[in-house]
This record gives C-alpha cells, structure tokens and sequence, in this order.
C-alpha cells in the first residue's frame, strides 16, 4: 500500500482499515461493501407501489397501486426500503440489532439520505418506539440510532420521545391481520403532550426492517389522529414475497 503524499496517510486507516460490512474485507471507506457484497443486495428502485413501496416487475403508470393495497389500503403512505430483506441484507439489520454493531446505523442511514430530496425541510424523524423492557436488555433503540445518523447528515429535526409502546408484542408474522391490528392498538399510543408536535407536519417513520407492515401502520394511524399531515416509511430493508407482475 502506498500514499501519493504524506497528508494522505492516517493512522488509524493502516491500523484498523476499513471493511466490507458483510464480508470483513479490506475496502477503501467506512459503511462501503466490496464489489462481491454489493452484487448480493437488491437495491429496490422505481417502478413501485405509490402506496406501500412494493418493486414492480414492469414499469407503470405514474401512481400505480399493487393489487394488496387496492383491498387493504394502509393507513401511511408510502414506504421507502432500500433493499429487499435477504439472508445479506438481514445481516445489516441483525447485526445492528442483536449484534450491537452500531456503526451499521449510519451505513443504513448513508442509504436512505437519498430518499429525503422528496420531503421538505420541515419534515421530522420519528423512530418506530421500543417496548422498555426490550430496551433495558438490548441497551438502546436501533430505530433511534438510524434516525440519529440520518438527522445528523440531513439536518432534519428527530423527536424520540412521541410514541410510547406499552407492551412487548410477541413476533407478528404468524398472526392474521385483525390480530395484529387488535394487539398493536393497544400497544402503541402518542404522548398527549406530543400532540402539537406532529400536527401538520410530514413524519418520517424510522425503522430496521419492513416486513407485514402492521406496526408501521399502526404508528401512522396514531400520528394521523394526532393531526400528521402524512406519514412515510424509511427503513433499511423490506421483506418481498416476490415483486407484483412476476
């Protein structure tokens, strides 16, 4: 390895180099994945769902509508996930989460910036909230630590403090939707004192991973009565059964 100028030279770069987040390998910036891992992750882009963000298999017309959101229409409006949940990109999010990788929640971050040229300045980040005890035992948020970093690269304001998660739901997936609904109804409320915080304004909902999208939408019906104006989604990855017209 060499340096065009001794300027270019740090320390702690030839002592502790930077690494692919999947695979361990040496590459030139922090949260950047190797030319291998890179090839892995399906990035999700246009066309998609106007209504819950699902990958089209074929262009559409400009607010298409998948077929699951034409009977079920949620209650926010719109999710942005930047890759499809994989066994490589549930190594981002596991690794942040149970791994306490924390580094990963700026490298999520990195990824979703890109979504925020389509809100304006007033828009505030929310993380989706943490039952207390899962906090106590985990040590922090991982919605929290991805809308820190994406409030300190965007300048947009971050309210930690607005949604109150009063039971520690079980895992989702096996339930039916009314289930779900039943369940998250309960378990999720806003402050009554952050009620003016959210009135009128677009809330940018942060998570780790999209999967049935029932806490999502619980959240944003919450916000909605609260006097939200609009509710999206950001997060890191989203589960797809397969993207719609395939």
């Amino acid at each position: 390895m060499s340096f065009s100028s001794p300027s270019q030279f740090n320390p702690i770069n030839w002592i502790l180099p930077s690494r692919c987040p999947l695979c361990g390998i040496v590459v030139i910036n922090d949260h950047q994945f190797c030319l291998s891992c890179w090839r892995k992750l399906n990035f999700i882009s246009p066309p998609w769902c106007a209504s819950c963000g699902l990958p089209f298999a074929f262009e559409r017309a400009s607010g298409a509508v998948c077929a699951k959101c034409i009977e079920f229409p949620p209650d926010h409006d719109g999710v942005r996930a930047a890759v499809v949940y994989n066994d490589d990109s549930s190594q981002i999010a596991m690794g942040l989460k149970y791994s306490a990788k924390l580094g990963f929640a700026a490298l999520i971050a990195n990824h979703l910036e890109k979504y925020l040229d389509e809100f304006d300045d007033e828009a505030v980040l929310l993380p989706v909230p943490l039952h207390r005890k899962r906090l106590w035992s985990r040590g922090f948020n991982q919605s929290v630590l991805i809308a820190n970093a994406l409030s300190v690269k965007s300048g947009l304001v971050q309210k930690n403090n607005i949604l109150v998660r009063h039971l520690a739901t079980p895992p989702l997936r096996s339930m039916a939707m009314n289930e779900r609904r039943t369940l998250l109804a309960r378990a999720i409320s806003i402050r009554k004192k952050a009620r003016h915080q959210v009135a009128n304004r677009t809330i940018l909902l942060i998570d780790d991973v999209y999967t049935t999208g029932a806490t999502s939408n619980i959240c944003a019906r919450t916000l909605k009565r609260a006097g939200a104006s609009k509710v999206i989604v950001l997060c890191w990855a989203r589960v797809v059964l397969r993207p719609e017209g395939v």
